[in-house]
């Protein structure tokens, strides 16, 4: 009697969209969630000598990460201001047409000269995920705050900071110290300034300027505060 010889079994035919021979596809990987899925809009005020550029400056030093839009003026740079770098400065006419346009999130003037900052920079920058500094006068600030009240997106990302030394006559000896102004100048921006520094309770944060080292240490302590806010951070799940 023979033996009985067994079939070798046969592999599967291959499914449909399947090539004979490859391997199933593999389940697609999910995407890794976002490093930064609530961005800040980080926007500093100051009253004019209070010292909030060497603040912006000081900051994007310390938090690479951390990016800055570049407003739109129309005064003339000075001797160390570099076009697309620290501003960019427009003519009258290029500024006016930006703004009939619609393009900015905020403008003002202020001193004779128009400031504004470009909208479509700051969400997009936003939507990358990218923290977003921005260094305005406190009417480009109350203005953003107004934005933001009807943009969910804007609301959910701004955090007001405003910065002033302890006493106007501070702002007086920086001001001087600075020798960029002729003195009716400087005075009017004194007489402006108390004007702004009225305006403090507007803001989520009050910094009073001492050092810069300080200043930059209490403002990093604002941005770390704001990064746990439960609004904007969760937990791991257990």
């Amino acid at each position: 009697m023979k033996p009985r010889m067994h079939k070798r079994a046969r592999p599967p035919k291959p499914g449909r969209g399947q090539q004979a021979g490859s391997r199933p596809p593999r389940a697609k990987a999910a995407p890794p969630p976002a490093e930064n899925p609530n961005p800040l809009l980080i926007v500093i005020s100051a009253p004019s000598g209070a010292g909030k550029t060497t603040l912006t400056q000081q900051l994007l030093a310390a938090r690479p990460g951390l990016a800055r839009v570049i407003t739109c003026t129309t005064r003339a740079p000075r001797a160390s201001e570099r076009d697309g770098v620290d501003y960019y400065f427009l003519d009258a006419g290029s500024f006016l047409k930006r703004l009939q346009a619609g393009n900015f999130l905020e403008h003002a003037t202020v001193y004779g000269h128009s400031y504004g900052t470009l909208k479509a920079e700051v969400l997009g920058k936003l939507r990358q995920g990218s923290d977003v500094l921005l260094n305005v006068d406190v009417q480009g600030a109350a203005t953003i705050r107004e934005r933001a009240t009807e943009d969910a997106e804007l609301q959910r990302a701004l955090v007001l900071v405003f910065l002033t030394p302890h006493s106007v006559a501070i702002l007086d000896q920086r001001l001087r110290r600075r020798g960029t102004d002729e003195p009716a100048v400087i005075q009017k921006r004194l007489g402006v300034a108390r004007q702004e520094i009225a305006q403090w309770k507007n803001f989520d944060y009050l910094l009073i300027s001492t050092s810069v080292a300080e200043d930059l240490r209490r403002m990093q302590a604002i941005v770390d505060a704001e990064k746990m806010r439960t609004a904007r951070s969760e937990a791991p799940e257990y």
